[in-house]
């Protein structure tokens, strides 16, 4: 029924004075589109000369290593900042690492000392210093211990670990088949490990190859499919393996079989903030590398360093 009083006309009138505002609200925000999140964050290691290794503690907290002049630094990944942490004692090198979340025990790869140390992740305090061996790259953490990878040798080394974080002798693995090549000036580097710790896997750099490793007999076998050009870190999240490719400046992830005997490529990430990112963390839904910026020189002679976080 349609009618003409005044009373009517005031109904009309404000309803429309509700609605038009609500439509313009509508029209506004289809178009103009959503703001996106940014791609790629970069937090900068102050003062560091070098940088390799990045680990995630516990929460968001990280920390990265100054490569040649050994000193850590922690930060905060969701934060996006960083500080010194550990000022080391001259000639200590700082490449891969790994934290222990049941212990605390921050452990890195001694580089060119032929070392491996082992600090309190909470306050920094030296733990324990290892003589191993050659080159020792990189180290993953299993249920009962961690082990290092050596780059000129064809070892693995074993620092045993008790629950309450007690450490014990480090042992030495030979490693056969592939693994165990001696092909040029980098050979085995990035390490990592299944979840049960039955399998260890790694990363040679000469080979460009990812390799499995039977931990109790050293014995090796290639991971088909997985081609890869100077792998350099690796990350192992189920059956998902990211593949650090330093000069590349790339990270690629693969999928792999069951037995982990292949692999499928399923991802390609790139980003233009990375320059020669060497090793990577998870953290959530996002990866942590770390850039070495080897294309500077080596040792290299950029004036700044970080760590830049990607999608995974």
């Amino acid at each position: 029924m349609m009618g003409n009083s005044d009373d009517e006309e005031e109904a009309v009138m404000k309803v429309l004075r509700r609605a038009l505002p609500m439509a313009a609200a509508l029209v506004m925000a289809a178009v103009v589109p959503a703001v996106a999140a940014p791609a790629s964050a970069v937090i900068v290691l102050p003062g560091a000369t070098s940088a390799e290794g990045i680990a995630v503690g516990r929460g968001s907290t990280f920390y990265a290593g100054d490569l040649f002049g050994g000193d850590l630094y922690r930060g905060d990944l969701q934060r996006g900042t960083a500080e010194l942490f550990v000022d080391v004692p001259a000639g200590r090198n700082a490449v891969g690492m790994r934290y222990d979340d049941g212990t605390g025990l921050l452990f890195v790869a001694g580089g060119f000392t032929g070392q491996a140390y082992v600090y309190d992740g909470a306050t920094g305090v030296d733990v324990a210093t290892y003589q191993l061996g050659g080159l020792i790259n990189d180290v993953v953490v299993v249920n009962g211990g961690a082990w290092f990878t050596d780059t000129v040798l064809p070892h693995l080394y074993f620092i045993p670990m008790s629950p309450t974080g007690a450490l014990g002798p480090a042992q030495t693995l030979t490693l056969t088949g592939p693994a165990g090549q001696i092909t040029g000036d980098f050979n085995l580097n990035g390490i990592e490990a299944t979840a049960d710790g039955h399998t260890l896997l790694v990363a040679h750099t000469n080979n460009g190859a990812i390799y499995t490793v039977d931990p109790q007999t050293g014995a090796s076998a290639v991971v088909a499919g997985v081609d890869t050009s100077n792998p350099d870190g690796i990350i192992l999240s189920g059956r998902d393996l990211w593949v650090v490719q330093n000069f590349d400046n790339l990270v690629t992830r693969w999928r792999l079989s069951p037995d982990l005997s292949s692999g499928t490529l399923t991802k390609t990430i790139t980003d233009p903030a990375f320059q020669v990112p060497a090793t990577g963390a998870l953290h959530g839904s996002r990866l942590a590398v770390v850039n070495a910026k080897f294309d500077t020189g080596f040792p290299p002679s950029a004036p700044q360093y970080e760590v830049v976080i990607v999608d995974r």
